[in-house]
């Protein structure tokens, strides 16, 4: 990288952890409260709700991880945006209604409303050691990678530089800083990484005398196989996204979990003005879920083409950084991608700290906490969380996929959340005792499947335990209220799935794209 790199990137630091504090400061010398710092006030409007939603997803699991994946395994990667998609319409106009009725801060909190103080506690410990020993760590350490790759620091000094660069703004600012800086990020992640693609896939256009149109023009005509979005049994890459099952099986079961009942996620649904400003806003993420595949999966076929040796296959988006994006330039895309990693730190961070202060430290040791108190206790984990995730982060050096390993842990946590939250909002008669089984019972029945059937797809696999813990959750309910509503069984108001017509219209747009996107990718 050249001087003028190092210079966009320190005047993007500065830039961004000015906004954010200056967002962040005491108005009128008022303390903030556990809403102000946790919910940002309940101040979001749709365009901060979905810029938020996008910058905390596309990370560098997404950017690193999945441009890996497009090297090694081509465009079928992008399933899991192109789906997550339609899954943020699903979840903005049957979840979203109840979520902002109840008034929750967190997930674990609905589901104390919906069961008991046992299955809030069992889901908060789930989600905070996932989002700690898996979410944090391998954000941290594909963001160092890159910054080894491509700045020729070590792994550790990068981790360390991350986590610090985070901590500054978003440890003090809470979610209010984390929006807004969202804002700022999203539109540096978009422009970094559409240059980025464009640059590679000019790269593959000379290599037949045209430029970066002809380029992808080339990857589609030399490499078919690249291109296909259902792979059949035979092909090498059936395990990781095995046939139908993309469409109509467990990719349902990791998006509906991971953008309906993830903290990460729904906090800043929940942090939004109204659900109307909730509702656009995930249509708003929608329509820009559908252009990620641009930015986080061609460049991986692109560098496929043009180098066959990268390995393991997660280093592919740093090569492209260093070899084919120019002085000045690279310095705006490593903006991008440190806009991307950031966010989604700051996001982690903050999500963690919701958690742990709602729904384990006010319930179980200070009921009686004041709102700077609460604030307080939300910065200190916060910062312990980051000091335990640093020196882990290293060791995922030796991951050929880091995309897919947090598919896979997770997954051993998702089923039985989905199957306990879907349960527990649209069937009444479904007990706490049947959802703290579904709890207890979700991470054993992953690992014996994954024993017993080593085989077989691990997004097969999480549907058909899945399944099974519905099955668990429908049994003892029966036999606990034999046929009899629970008393905390939803009932729902009339019209509370209402939706308006500019969400409809937006909706009907996405579904319209994506059809297209599978006809022509099939």
């Amino acid at each position: 990288m050249g001087t003028i790199d190092y210079i966009i990137i320190a005047v993007y630091a500065v830039g961004l952890i000015s906004l954010a504090l200056w967002v962040s400061r005491k108005k009128d010398g008022k303390e903030k409260t556990s809403k102000d710092y946790f919910l940002a006030g309940n101040t979001l409007t749709w365009w901060a709700v979905g810029a938020s939603l996008i910058a905390s997803n596309i990370s560098a699991e997404q950017i690193i991880g999945m441009t890996g994946d497009g090297y090694s395994m081509g465009l079928a990667i992008a399933s899991y945006e192109w789906m997550a998609a339609i899954t943020l319409l699903v979840v903005a106009k049957f979840l979203l209604p109840i979520y902002l009725e109840k008034k929750i801060y967190t997930m674990p909190q609905f589901l104390e409303m919906r069961f008991d103080g046992r299955v809030r506690t069992i889901l908060a410990v789930f989600w905070i050691l996932v989002y700690i020993f898996v979410n944090l760590t391998s954000i941290l350490y594909m963001g160092a990678l890159t910054m080894r790759e491509v700045m020729g620091i070590e792994l550790w000094q990068g981790v360390l530089i991350l986590a610090a660069f985070s901590a500054i703004y978003s440890i003090y600012g809470g979610l209010m800083a984390v929006a807004w800086t969202d804002l700022v990020q999203v539109i540096a992640l978009t422009i970094g990484g559409i240059i980025t693609t464009y640059l590679v896939l000019a790269a593959v256009g000379e290599t037949t005398g045209g430029g970066a149109w002809e380029g992808m023009v080339t990857l589609t005509e030399t490499m078919p196989e690249k291109f296909n979005m259902i792979f059949s049994k035979e092909s090498p890459f059936y395990d990781k996204l095995p046939g139908l099952t993309v469409l109509f099986g467990g990719m349902w079961i990791a998006n509906l979990f991971y953008w309906g009942f993830n903290q990460y996620i729904t906090q800043r649904a929940l942090a939004a003005k109204n659900l109307n400003e909730a509702q656009k806003g995930m249509v708003f993420a929608a329509f820009l879920k559908l252009l990620m595949p641009l930015i986080v999966v061609v460049p991986g076929i692109a560098a496929f083409y043009l180098n066959k040796e990268i390995s393991p296959s997660t280093g592919a988006y740093p090569w492209v950084l260093a070899n084919y994006v120019p002085t000045g330039i690279k310095g705006l895309a490593f903006v991008a991608l440190a806009a991307a990693i950031v966010s989604s730190l700051s996001s982690m961070i903050n999500s963690i700290s919701t958690i742990f202060t709602m729904d384990i430290y006010k319930k179980q040791f200070k009921k009686d906490a004041s709102e700077t108190h609460l604030v307080g206790v939300g910065r200190t984990v916060a910062g312990i969380a980051l000091l335990i995730a640093m020196p882990i982060a290293p060791f995922l050096d030796s991951l050929d996929s880091a995309f897919q390993y947090i598919q896979e842990f997770t997954g051993y946590v998702s089923p039985g959340v989905l199957a306990i939250f879907l349960t527990g909002m649209f069937f009444r008669k479904a007990t706490a005792n049947a959802a703290v089984w579904a709890a207890i019972l979700t991470i054993p029945m992953g690992y014996a499947f994954t024993a017993l059937a080593p085989d077989m797809p691990f997004l097969d696999r999480m549907g058909v335990v899945f399944l099974i813990l519905m099955a668990v959750i429908v049994v003892i309910s029966y036999i606990e209220r034999k046929g009899a509503n629970d008393p905390k069984g939803l009932e729902f108001r009339k019209g509370i799935f209402h939706t308006s017509n500019i969400f409809n219209i937006g909706a009907i747009a996405v579904m319209a794209v994506l059809v297209v996107l599978y006809t022509l990718f099939w």
